[in-house]
């Protein structure tokens, strides 16, 4: 009998929950007890919650721990092309027949209960990493913190919160305040937490709940300092200063990101060769990403090609600043949108960077937004837009007009992920 893929032990997951998203961590701990526990048996975990910069945080860390000579298993969702991408075990993404494996076990000790596709998939990977030695293991919060099934540590080594921002407000609440309170959820008692730059509102959410837990706070602003100077990056905490390259992930954001990876390390004492590592050696894919081989490219070959997952009004924000201190070069936006992200938040800032935004619908993805109500949002905003079925079609028209132009496919990890698997 052959053993079926993980693509199809997936496919049946999905359908163990009617809702993708159902904040609660009661089904969770049913089948972590029902697989003993694995979550308790973990190496030194370091969670990371937030609303930008998660994944690119984690991914300087994991270059810093590498980077001094030790490894870490780590923990990211969405996936992009592969779900593979979510479970990487010691620097390595994990195999087919791993996978396969882990999750036929979870879905026999689930015993066909009601759990969503995160949850099941979770536990893989909690399983996963407590079977396979390592010095570190990063986990990544899915969605808000409080309830998300990766928040079953009871003591990580280290706690991470990353820039807050609105999203996901339909779960995590309609003010800044109620979306920190839910992040907040990750901090445990005595366990010291990483804080990146926060309005207001946030950081007295967060220095509240840390308070209250007798958690130390290593917070920007307060007990570390990051900036550019002079074309380099300089971070300063009460141990010293550390004259740094910039990192090889592009935009001013990920000055603010590395700030907090190299305030995990340092509270670590990992090391110069880890902070360098941190800043030099990390990949994160769909975060302005520079695509230069594959169909795409072959069918614009003069055109500037970038690819970005960013989705909320923050992550508009910061590509917009991100093309203005690009050489100045016709910018055109290909973009898809799901609609439960705020379509107008993100253009806004954008609509000043580009010449012409073209609409696609996300393939495949039920909750997109057609490409017309994401032209009209762009109308809205003041940018020039159109329509296409999809992206080679779209670049094809841009080109017929503007053969070395810049083209920014951007508006969502979902057609991010369509984009890698089909350019690859």
């Amino acid at each position: 009998m052959t053993t079926p893929g993980s693509d199809v032990i997936l496919e049946r997951m999905m359908a163990l929950h009617p809702k993708i998203i159902d904040l609660t961590l009661d089904r969770v701990w049913r089948l972590l007890a029902a697989l003993d526990n694995p979550q308790d048996r973990l190496p030194p975990v370091i969670h990371i919650a937030g609303t930008n910069g998660k994944g690119s945080t984690q991914a300087m860390i994991r270059a810093g721990i590498e980077g001094a000579g030790k490894s870490a298993h780590a923990y990211t969702s969405p996936h992009l092309a592969r779900f593979h991408e979510r479970i990487r075990v010691t620097g390595e993404l994990i195999s087919e027949p791993d996978l396969v494996a882990v999750l036929d076990e979870c879905y026999a000790a689930n015993d066909g209960e009601t759990i969503t596709y995160f949850e099941i998939t979770t536990c893989a990977a909690l399983l996963t990493f407590a079977r396979s030695p390592a010095d570190f293991t990063l986990l990544e919060v899915g969605l808000g913190g409080r309830l998300d099934a990766t928040n079953v540590i009871a003591r990580p080594a280290l706690s991470i919160i990353t820039p807050i921002s609105m999203d996901h407000e339909q779960y995590l609440g309609d003010t800044l305040a109620k979306i920190a309170g839910e992040k907040a959820g990750i901090i445990k008692r005595g366990v010291p937490v990483v804080v990146g730059p926060q309005p207001d509102e946030v950081i007295e959410v967060i220095e509240a709940t840390a308070a209250r837990l007798g958690a130390p706070l290593i917070a920007h602003g307060q007990h570390w300092h990051v900036r550019e100077e002079h074309g380099r990056l300089v971070f300063e905490d009460e141990t010293g200063l550390c004259d740094l390259p910039l990192p090889n992930l592009l935009g001013g954001h990920q000055i603010q990101n590395a700030g907090a990876a190299l305030a995990a390390l340092r509270h670590l004492n990992l090391g110069e060769a880890a902070y360098e590592a941190a800043v030099t050696n990390a990949y994160w894919p769909a975060r302005m990403q520079r695509l230069k081989t594959g169909p795409l490219t072959e069918m614009a070959p003069e055109v500037e090609l970038w690819l970005d997952g960013g989705h909320n009004p923050a992550a508009g924000k910061v590509l917009a600043d991100l093309l203005a201190r690009l050489p100045v070069r016709p910018t055109h936006l290909i973009c898809g949108m799901l609609n439960t992200k705020d379509v107008s938040g993100y253009l806004r800032p954008l609509a000043g960077q580009a010449a012409s935004l073209t609409a696609v619908s996300i393939p495949g993805e039920a909750n997109t937004l057609t490409a017309e109500q994401t032209a009209a949002a762009a109308r809205v905003v003041g940018l020039a837009s159109y329509t296409a079925p999809d992206v080679a079609t779209a670049l094809a028209g841009i080109v017929s007009t503007d053969p070395s132009a810049r083209v920014l496919i951007c508006g969502s990890l979902y057609l991010a992920g369509n984009i890698l698997r089909e350019n690859g």
